[in-house]
């Protein structure tokens, strides 16, 4: 059985290890505000750039931009993964890298060779483990403050090695912030750009949302060719301020569950601590009491 001075050090030890804890649980919590009030006012932009992008692409034809058009065969795809920079989230980049195996794992067999761009270093990590290359990381970005600029030069370099060939797709990985509690990988293929589907007229139309009608000045063709490389930007910009919420949610839950944890240990610990303190003081009244009626005797 442990000693009392034994007993007392791990009380300590796991009090300052609260502190600890508690004390990251409110920066998390505090950062969280700010990354989900971008993330919040940035989605509407997204999802109304993406109706807009809509209604131009079905006044256009499947070629009218080399970004629409799927290459005949892929050799060469590239993934760009979004993690955090930091631990203690739980199992927050766990989730993201295992969705990014499970895709691999789905490629596996059509000799498809894998690059990689990291936005942070538990992605970039974990393709250094594992022997990928990474043609580029950006360290520090994801949890911090960030601007568009981030994610535009990085949509750029992509756009420009799928122009030249070198890349024949390239996927997006990030974490979907859904609620504090729950917060999901999600895959996307953003180049070739996926048609982008519009409701069936058949449909009822109770169940459609409303497509406003957008009148193109220059020509669709034309517009659709500077908003199409600015939707690869805007999905890397959301896909960002997404994960960079959802570290911060991660990181909140898993520091609340660890003060709560070293309440439960600070509580089993008192109460042993308390056992040995009056196993204690029985073995010395018992010694008193033997010694004195040895006396007597």
């Amino acid at each position: 059985m442990a000693t009392l001075k034994e007993v007392q050090n791990k009380i300590q030890a796991v009090k300052k290890t609260k502190k600890i804890t508690k004390a990251m649980n409110m920066v998390a919590t505090s950062r969280l505000r700010g990354a989900q009030q971008k993330m919040e006012g940035f989605r509407p932009f997204a999802d109304k750039f993406e109706e807009v992008l809509g209604s131009l692409a079905s006044k256009s034809g499947e070629d009218a931009n080399d970004l629409l058009i799927p290459r005949d065969e892929v050799k060469n795809v590239h993934v760009i993964i979004c993690t955090s920079d930091r631990g203690l989230c739980a199992g927050f980049n766990i989730n993201i890298t295992h969705e990014v195996d499970q895709f691999l794992e789905e490629k596996k067999d059509d000799n498809i060779s894998f690059s990689f761009t990291n936005f942070g270093k538990k992605g970039r990590d974990w393709c250094r483990k594992n022997k990928y290359a990474i043609i580029e990381e950006q360290i520090g970005v994801v949890g911090a403050q960030f601007g568009f600029n981030v994610a535009s030069v990085a949509g750029r370099n992509v756009i420009d090695k799928f122009l030249e060939g070198a890349y024949d797709e390239v996927y997006l990985i990030y974490s979907e912030f859904i609620s504090m509690a729950r917060q999901t990988p999600v895959l996307k293929q953003i180049l070739p750009i996926p048609p982008i589907e519009i409701e069936d007229e058949d449909e009822g139309q109770e169940d459609k949302p409303y497509l406003a009608e957008h009148l193109c000045e220059p020509s669709a063709d034309e517009l659709l060719g500077d908003m199409l490389p600015q939707s690869v930007y805007v999905q890397l910009f959301s896909a960002l301020l997404e994960t960079s919420t959802s570290e911060h949610a991660a990181r909140m839950a898993a520091m609340d569950n660890a003060t709560k944890a070293c309440n439960d240990m600070v509580e089993n610990l008192t109460l042993v601590f308390n056992k040995a303190r009056q196993a204690a003081i029985t073995a010395d009244l018992m010694d008193i009491v033997g010694g004195a009626e040895a006396l007597k005797g």
